[in-house]
């Protein structure tokens, strides 16, 4: 024999009901006669209890009355024949008329007892469970209307009945025994002391009913159908990736329960949990959905944990001085004095010094709980042995929950890299001897950010999300987006990242979507903005969407970015850019924004400032990383420089060089930008930087290629005419090269904590000899590579190259 209990949602609707008798249907054609028990419809408690208020303070409730009355007599109509509508309307109008009288006299009194509020209240489930009764009657003609209070006795602790187990036990089993041949219909939540009045079972009554009855009839298995697919990782609501668990043991299911997960209350285990008797959580709105069962015992899982849940606002109280240290039962003082006063301790946490308590509790109790301890400890307080008792609100409490965690190493470490990296402070720490669970108190403000955080750390076949906000939408920004877009799928099965891109920014406009914008249509959804640009808003608001896993894109050439780097830095927020001009400034702002990402636990990738896509500065810190000490380097880093020098031989005159690079888009809009090797040596600064030398820019000496009258020329077209009045210079340059069988080069060295960049003449025996396009190309000489330095070589140039390597960083972003 099974249980099936319906929640509010269930029977919430006629569509939802229909769904219900469906379900009873198959049970009922399988040979199955399911005892059901019924909370009362969605939304009807709330609006008891409000009716209750109402009459309490002398306010009209007749309004509120007539919906309820309203509501159930509608769904009569519409799912019962008419030939049954009216015992059902003549039962429904007395119980209605019974909760008038009720209301009246509390309205008079202006007194709202707990014994009358659980009378009140008790009416929700006895009119939805008579009215389905009647409903089923249709297909069952078997079916009872039973009213679970005069089954389940309890004390008279109204509001939060205790079960009498033994007495309650009996009058089920001889109840069934003489109606088993019956479908049986019972209110949920409802129950009776030992004088007949009226209690409720508390939070979760209805299901805790349903535990109840199946244990005191040995049931097969209980039934709990609501609205959501059984017991999930985390709440769906905060965290879209929260999946389904197919079975928990009871013990998982009673922490994840207590932390939040309102699927199911701890209570409603209990019975369940002595019996053994597994418990399936069903979703009325997917009914194929197998759900999650708990039970005693679950086959092995690969998963390091079960779940995360959580209590979204909790307040801590902190009692601490020297009067505590060493003193026996003083916390058992102190709680018992908490438990007098009905006052839940939700989590507790005590430093091994005894110094100081810590404990969480319902913010509705704070003030009460601050009271009383001052008036406990009033001798204690005036002599200074204790501190005056601190409240800190707005907070919230996150568990991770799972058999697996026992004996389990980094488990702990792994959660507390996530919420680190993240910048979410823990407030406090609490975890039991048995390992099935840890606690953090953290910011109410932070929750969502650390669910998500937490999540994607712990469930590693889910794909890590990253959120990214782009700065720039030139040649490289939208070639970042079109390569996201390309290889997004490959991304996920590979590396397990997803790149939601939650904010763009041009010089124009700007657009932000938690959810991720579109890489199929982001110019369109940019262009349609009606935020305009303005670079301190747009990292005032990526700050305030507190996202998990965030990183800053600077794809500009702007010195205005740079500004906010250490900002974002104390944000928690990695920064991927191939923007030069902040590692490239002053050694103490170098400094300043590698300090910062170091403290706040986040990245600071650059790859694209020194060689585009070729992994130049990775090459070095894993050369010094692993030990090893760089001697020399010596090294190419100007796409454009190099693709001039490459293409200069023959007929051909340096000027029309310079203008086919910069009609191939490889120079700035000025040549002598990249020709007076200004960008080049911000490059060799950042190298020497990243070797471990404090350089300034004016430490590096740079010979520059072009004469005198090109550099001093007014406008661009002023310097080609000296640039073609020159030829000679240039082919004096080319034809000594030549002559002695060399390569002309223009490269930058580091050695001995010394940097030039010089126009060299290399022959066939130097490794920048042979070079093409507008290849780059570095030579690290170290202890370990001596004799042949180690040598990276590639395209230096183009949005396709640079766009890659900052793809490359933010997948380095990821994997931490």
């Amino acid at each position: 024999m099974k249980i099936l209990k319906f929640g509010g949602t269930s029977v919430g609707s006629a569509q939802s009901i229909d769904t219900v008798i469906d379900i009873l249907k198959k049970e009922y054609d399988a040979g199955e006669k399911p005892v059901t028990i019924l909370s009362a419809m969605s939304g009807v408690t709330n609006l008891l209890l409000s009716m209750a208020g109402k009459a309490s303070r002398g306010e009209d409730f007749t309004q509120a009355l007539a919906e309820l009355e309203t509501r159930h007599f509608d769904m009569v109509r519409t799912l019962l024949s008419v030939q049954h509508q009216n015992p059902a309307f003549t039962r429904l109008k007395i119980n209605f008329n019974q909760l008038e009288e009720l209301l009246q006299g509390v309205q008079t009194l202006r007194e709202l007892t707990p014994k009358t509020r659980d009378l009140i209240l008790s009416y929700g489930e006895r009119c939805s469970t008579l009215m389905i009764s009647k409903m089923a009657a249709q297909y069952f003609p078997d079916a009872l209307f039973v009213d679970a209070s005069e089954l389940i006795k309890t004390d008279s602790e109204f509001g939060n009945a205790r079960v009498n187990t033994e007495l309650t036990e009996l009058l089920i089993k001889g109840f069934y025994e003489e109606n088993k041949d019956k479908m049986l219909f019972v209110t949920g939540f409802i129950a009776s002391n030992e004088a007949g009045q009226i209690t409720t079972l508390g939070r979760g009554g209805s299901d805790y009913t349903a535990a109840v009855f199946g244990a005191a009839l040995n049931a097969s298995e209980i039934q709990i159908w609501t609205d959501v697919n059984g017991m999930m990782t985390a709440d769906p609501r905060m965290v879209k990736k929260a999946f389904s668990l197919p079975e928990l043991t009871y013990t998982e299911a009673m922490e994840l329960s207590y932390f939040g997960a309102k699927v199911i209350y701890p209570p409603t285990m209990i019975p369940a949990f002595i019996k053994r008797i597994p418990i399936v959580i069903k979703n009325t709105f997917d009914v194929d959905f197998v759900g999650t069962v708990i039970q005693h015992h679950c086959k092995q899982s690969v998963l390091p944990i079960k779940g995360i849940s959580s209590i979204n606002d909790i307040s801590i109280i902190n009692v601490e001085g020297s009067g505590m240290v060493g003193k026996s039962g003083f916390s058992g003082r102190l709680f018992s004095l908490l438990a007098r006063e009905q006052i839940n301790i939700i989590l507790i946490t005590q430093s091994s010094s005894e110094h100081s308590i810590t404990f969480a509790i319902d913010p509705n109790h704070s003030a009460k709980a601050q009271k009383v301890i001052e008036q406990e400890f009033e001798l204690e307080l005036l002599a200074g042995k204790l501190d005056q008792p601190e409240i800190e609100q707005h907070l919230a409490i996150l568990a991770i929950v799972g058999e697996n965690m026992k004996q389990t190493p980094g488990i702990s470490g792994k959660l507390f890299h996530a919420l680190g990296r993240n910048g979410i402070n823990v407030r406090a720490i609490a975890q039991g001897s048995s390992e099935y669970n840890i606690s953090v108190i953290i910011s109410k403000h932070d929750l969502a950010k650390a669910l998500n955080a937490v999540h994607d750390a712990f469930f590693i076949q889910l794909n890590k999300t990253l959120h990214a906000f782009c700065l720039g939408t030139g040649n490289i920004g939208t070639t970042l987006f079109d390569q996201l877009s390309r290889h997004s799928e490959h991304l996920q099965v590979n590396n397990g990242i997803q790149v939601k891109i939650a904010g763009i920014s041009n010089t124009r406009k700007m657009l932000f979507d938690a959810d991720g914008v579109s890489l199929d249509q982001w110019q369109d959804e940019l262009q349609a903005s009606d935020e305009k640009a303005d670079l301190a808003t747009f990292i005032e608001r990526m700050k305030e969407m507190n996202l998990p896993n965030c990183v800053f894109i600077d794809n500009t050439a702007s010195p205005q970015p740079v500004e906010f780097y250490e900002d974002i830095f104390k944000s928690n927020i990695s920064v991927v850019t191939c923007n030069k001009i902040g590692n490239s400034a002053s050694f103490s702002q170098y400094k300043i924004f590698r300090d910062s990402a170091r403290q706040h636990g986040v990245d600071f990738f650059y790859e694209t400032n020194v060689g585009a896509g070729l992994p130049i500065i990775r090459t070095l810190k894993d050369l010094m990383s692993s030990g090893d000490r760089v001697k020399k380097i010596e090294a190419i880093l100007s796409g454009t420089i190099s693709f001039i020098f490459n293409n200069f031989k023959g007929n051909v005159s340096f000027h029309d060089i310079v203008k086919l690079a910069q009609e191939k888009g490889y120079t700035e809009p000025d040549p002598r930008d990249d020709l007076k090797g200004t960008d080049f040596m911000r490059k060799m600064l950042i190298l020497a930087r990243d070797a471990g030398y404090p350089m300034e820019a004016s430490d590096i000496q740079i010979e520059s290629i072009l004469p005198k009258s090109c550099l001093e020329a007014g406008t661009v077209e002023d310097f080609y005419k000296a640039l073609k009045e020159e030829d000679s210079y240039f082919n004096t340059m080319r034809q000594r090269a030549e002559d002695e069988g060399k390569s002309l080069r223009y490269i930058g060295k580091l050695e001995d904590g010394r940097a030039a960049i010089t126009l060299q003449l290399v022959d066939d025996s130097h490794p920048f000899f042979i070079m093409s396009g507008s290849d780059n190309i570095i030579s690290f000489t170290t202890d370990r590579y001596k004799d042949r330095p180690l040598v990276v070589k590639g395209p230096g140039a183009g949005a396709e190259v640079t766009a890659a390597g900052v793809f490359a960083d933010l997948i380095n972003v990821g994997a931490n």
